[in-house]
């Protein structure tokens, strides 16, 4: 039996060399199992940045890099509102695919990417790097090993130091789709259950002017199949740095979770983002998914553009 040595590093191609594709290659730098040997980024700019900085080749278009030959599999980092085009583009060249999330901006984006890559029966798995944290993992185990007792709230916050661009707000869907997909994937994911219904509140926008109609922080209350509520908080303004936590509550037990503590910087998505391409590479080599699958995605995103069409009903 082959040894994890004798097992060749995947070699990743980077599609999209902006901020999220520039934290991606910090998390891969020093990976034993993925090496991101190519980048294809339109901006020269960003560009020549991830190929001073890291060492690789670097393409100004998806179709150089696809011709170059010298990949296994892409990792989609562009703007969401392109992501089913690049898919469309990497299936068509028989590559599997690990998508940022949330895989378009609508879940019939989410689907159409699904009949795409089905067509070309290639492997495509959903970013969602929450799935990879170790002290989530172990949440999760406990949680369906009924540590908890009957399972009565799931808290889940994302805040975030600072607001993004205005250009990057414009494109990404909004608060609900850019952020809380997050947290509507991981609340699925930890509890094993669906939403059953759904209500949504913003605060008044927003401090860019640019920004107008994408609030700077919102909240969500879910049921879910498994009799629980779920509440999601997000917000553009946190004093320190980006944070994440996890509060779940039940008849047994009751933990709080900072998994994204602004004290530790980017630690723990580095290392989730660096183990989610570890299982991407087996999965694209035969292996199972062990990530988020397109229905994931899909189930995330039906959730955020509920809670934003409702937001959007309530100012308008």
């Amino acid at each position: 039996m082959a040894s994890d040595a004798d097992v060749p590093v995947f070699r990743l191609g980077l599609v999209g060399a902006g901020r999220m594709g520039q934290t991606h290659l910090r998390a891969l730098a020093d990976s034993r199992d993925v090496a991101v040997v190519a980048v294809c980024e339109p901006i020269a700019e960003l560009r020549e940045r991830a190929r001073s900085s890291f060492g690789i080749e670097a393409f100004a278009s998806l179709d150089d890099l696809l011709e170059s030959s010298v990949v296994e599999g892409v990792l989609i980092v562009t703007p969401s509102d392109t992501h089913v085009e690049v898919i469309a583009t990497a299936a068509a060249a028989g590559l599997p695919i690990l998508c940022e999330k949330p895989c378009g901006v609508t879940p019939d984006d989410t689907r159409r990417a699904q009949r795409l890559v089905s067509d070309a029966g290639v492997p495509l798995q959903i970013a969602y790097w929450r799935r990879f944290v170790p002290e989530l993992q172990a949440l999760r185990e406990r949680i369906g090993n009924g540590d908890f007792g009957q399972l009565l709230s799931v808290s889940c916050l994302q805040w975030d130091g600072e607001p993004p661009s205005a250009s990057f707000r414009a494109r990404s869907g909004g608060i609900f789709v850019d952020m809380g997909v997050h947290e509507f994937d991981q609340a699925r994911w930890l509890t094993q259950s669906d939403f059953t219904a759904l209500t949504a509140r913003a605060s008044l926008p927003v401090t860019d002017p640019a920004s107008a109609g994408d609030p700077d922080s919102a909240l969500a209350l879910a049921a879910t199949t498994c009799g629980a509520t779920v509440l999601v908080s997000l917000g553009r303004h946190y004093a320190g740095g980006d944070m994440s936590s996890v509060e779940v509550f039940g008849t047994n037990d009751h933990v709080l979770n900072l998994f994204l503590d602004p004290a530790e910087g980017e630690r723990a998505q580095l290392e989730a983002l660096r183990r989610q391409a570890t299982s991407f590479a087996n999965y694209a080599r035969g292996g199972p998914c062990l990530g988020a699958t397109v229905q994931d995605a899909v189930a995330a995103l039906e959730a955020a553009t509920e809670a934003a069409g409702q937001v959007s009903r309530s100012t308008g």
